[in-house]
């Protein structure tokens, strides 16, 4: 490194991690001492950070903290508009440079091309890099030059080529910030992130936020559950998941990390079964990636349906007791409510059991998606605009792959083949502790002599079903009819 020392602005985002960092490697390579910096700035009024991953941001903060202390820099923490928190930072330090590793979301693409051109026109260099993804929106689209609007096609090509960089390094020491310089900083806490009230509790059993705590997690997943992942990722009882979503989306670590990291794993591992269960993995990894491309290519659609047949769906209209219901994981479908208990315990809540409830919210309840996508973004951990809309969409009927309108999940049948023993309901919902297994997804079924041996009674210590699936489902697919009648 050159004896004068130049200084440049690291702005972290959605990248709280110090391996494969692209940002922090450019401009340690280019020679200069680095303000790492984080601006607690909501770019997208529609959609602010949700109370969930408020808790998790907390806590990853506070570990990317610890880590740059380690290698003998900080971390500041800053709050309000990013273009004028940089710019006092840049006076502050005399930086020659802001870098910054890109996100995709519609509001924060608009943002930064803003901040390049604002920070250009005050003499200041603006570099982005690539961290988030396999590879960029604009680098892998159809051989007619449009975005993949399939996701078959879009992984075959995608898998065969592979990702567009090789792994950044992580650096062994870090200058400090701006030796002589006063820098204020707030403290993490002041940003509020917590919540005042204790629902979190449970969470701190469940997560570990951080770099640290993402590689705990990939370890621990690769060594006890990935060999078995293909057969046990449907099944809720089972921690059969990688449970990395949370940790991908605030970029504690990469997708190329987790890409190279899980064929590597296969590579060393000849046993019977472990290719295949990487390939499966890795194709849950492509649905990530295909979900921030479609993002980014449509970005309307975190509000509303890419198939605007949609936009006259006779959704409901009175519904709010319903989806309030719905919410507290009391629809009288014990699936569904276990799940939506799940949820508010853990902030998180089974891939499985996320398209069983939110059929049954958009199709028996004909509740419109989005009001379903506000829900998880708030009280989800791993909430991501690309993934929660896409999942949405999907399950709804109305966005790119989506599932027929007609695939409308029997959350019964669900049940019986995904939770056989019932174990994932009678955790959720104690109150159905007792019940048989060949009822305890349909209590309404059971004898009176069969709910009183378990000391339930429907409507007093649990909710009768808020709809006739059979009748609502009939009604859905009739409702869908009318609008493929409709002309244009």
């Amino acid at each position: 490194m050159p004896n004068h020392v130049s200084t440049a602005i690291l702005w972290l985002r959605r990248d709280l991690r110090l391996a494969d960092n692209p940002a922090l490697q450019a401009l340690l390579q280019d020679g200069h001492a680095p303000v790492p910096v984080f601006i607690y700035d909501e770019p997208d009024a529609d959609w602010p950070l949700g109370s969930a991953s408020a808790w998790w941001l907390h806590h990853s903060l506070v570990a990317l903290k610890q880590s740059l202390q380690r290698l003998g820099s900080d971390l500041l923490i800053l709050c309000g508009d990013t273009q004028q928190q940089l710019s006092r930072l840049i006076r502050q330090t005399g930086a020659e440079a802001v870098y910054w590793n890109r996100c995709y979301e519609p509001a924060f693409v608009k943002r930064d091309e803003a901040l390049k051109k604002q920070l250009g026109q005050q003499g200041v260099n603006a570099l982005s890099y690539s961290a988030n993804l396999l590879r960029e929106p604009w680098q892998h689209l159809k051989k007619d030059e449009t975005p993949y609007r399939v996701f078959t096609p879009f992984w075959k090509s995608l898998y065969k080529i592979g990702p567009s960089r090789d792994a950044a390094t992580i650096p062994g020491r870090i200058p400090g910030i701006a030796k002589g310089k006063q820098l204020t900083s707030l403290s993490i806490e002041s940003l509020g992130l917590l919540p005042a009230v204790n629902w979190d509790k449970d969470f701190y059993t469940h997560w570990q936020p951080g770099e640290d705590g993402a590689w705990n997690i990939l370890e621990d997943f690769c060594e006890n559950r990935l060999h078995n992942y293909k057969a046990d990722r449907d099944t809720p009882e089972i921690s059969g998941t990688s449970r990395l979503s949370a940790h991908l989306h605030f970029g504690e670590i990469s997708p190329l990390q987790l890409w190279h990291y899980l064929l590597q794993w296969a590579a060393s591992d000849t046993s019977p079964g472990t290719l295949t269960a990487v390939e499966a993995w890795l194709r849950q990894l492509g649905w990530r990636e295909f979900s921030h491309h479609l993002l980014y290519h449509f970005p309307h659609t975190a509000r509303q349906p890419l198939d605007t047949r949609f936009e006259r769906f006779p959704w409901r209209t009175d519904y709010a007791g319903t989806l309030a219901n719905w919410k507290r994981g009391q629809t009288g479908i014990p699936i569904v409510d276990a799940g939506m208990r799940e949820l508010w315990a853990t902030g998180y809540m089974h891939n499985r059991v996320r398209m069983i409830a939110a059929s049954l919210l958009t199709k028996n309840l004909r509740i419109p998606w989005q009001e379903g996508a506000r829900w998880f973004w708030d009280t989800l951990v791993d909430a991501d605009l690309a993934n929660n809309t896409m999942g949405w969409q999907w399950t709804a009927g109305s966005g790119a792959d989506a599932a027929p309108f007609f695939r409308i999940f029997n959350p019964v049948l669900q049940g019986e083949k995904f939770d056989k023993t019932g174990v994932y309901v009678r955790r959720w919902v104690p109150e159905l502790a007792n019940l048989e297994n060949k009822f305890i997804h349909q209590p309404w079924s059971a004898e009176p002599g069969k709910l009183a041996d378990a000391e339930i009674v429907l409507g007093r210590d649990y909710p009768e079903p808020l709809v006739d699936l059979r009748a609502s489902r009939k009604q859905a697919l009739n409702a869908w009819d009318q609008v493929k009648r409709q002309p244009g």
